[in-house]
């Protein structure tokens, strides 16, 4: 058994270290999107190239790499499935290809949300949508998101998921330690916005 986690944590992160973002911009003849705005490979900062539909696919291939990974190794069973959901979120934010520079990890974050609980992430788009709305700063709404979730899978009895996604979540705000600082300066580049 511990040989398919181990399996399927591997698969989970080589899924997920794929960075869709910079493929995308590139192949769109963009160029590095590290070059611009925040440098991050995520979808927000795609967004900032100009190109909403590129910010888009960017966003939906983050996402479907999560699930994806959630759904091939849950063949062998929901422990290999939370396996491969950690290995797609630690590849996303630690890509072997990218020197272990990479994103943020909301939208794959999301991805493993839909794949292992898709209740949960309704409740993490809802929240993510409202703050979002309300204060125009991605950054906030991902955090709110992510605090809201694993504290909302402990009160329903999944313990295991809600760990998960605690551990998760606390990386989250570690990758968005900078922003952080920004919205707390009152500098933290708001959505749509280019530069």
């Amino acid at each position: 058994m511990s040989y398919i986690l181990i399996v399927a944590l591997a698969f989970g992160y080589l899924l997920g270290s794929i960075p869709f973002g910079l493929l995308f911009t590139r192949a769109a003849g963009l160029g590095d999107v590290r070059s611009i705005g925040s440098g991050n490979i995520g979808a927000t900062n795609v967004l900032r190239t100009g190109n909403k539909k590129l910010a888009a696919v960017t966003l939906l291939f983050d996402i479907l790499k999560g699930t994806a990974a959630v759904f091939i190794a849950g063949i062998y069973g929901p422990d290999a499935a939370m396996a491969a959901g950690a290995g797609a979120f630690l590849g996303h934010l630690f890509p072997v290809w990218l020197g272990f520079k990479g994103g943020k990890g909301v939208a794959t974050y999301l991805g493993v949300l839909i794949g292992l609980a898709w209740q949960m992430a309704l409740l993490f788009a809802a929240v993510w949508l409202a703050v979002a709305f309300l204060l125009r700063y991605s950054s906030a709404a991902a955090l709110a998101a992510a605090v809201v979730v694993p504290v909302t899978l402990y009160f329903l009895g999944h313990d295991f998921l809600a760990l998960l996604f605690a551990l998760m979540s606390a990386l989250l705000f570690v990758r968005h330690r900078t922003n952080i600082s920004r919205l707390m300066a009152g500098t933290e580049t708001r959505i749509g916005a280019k530069g």
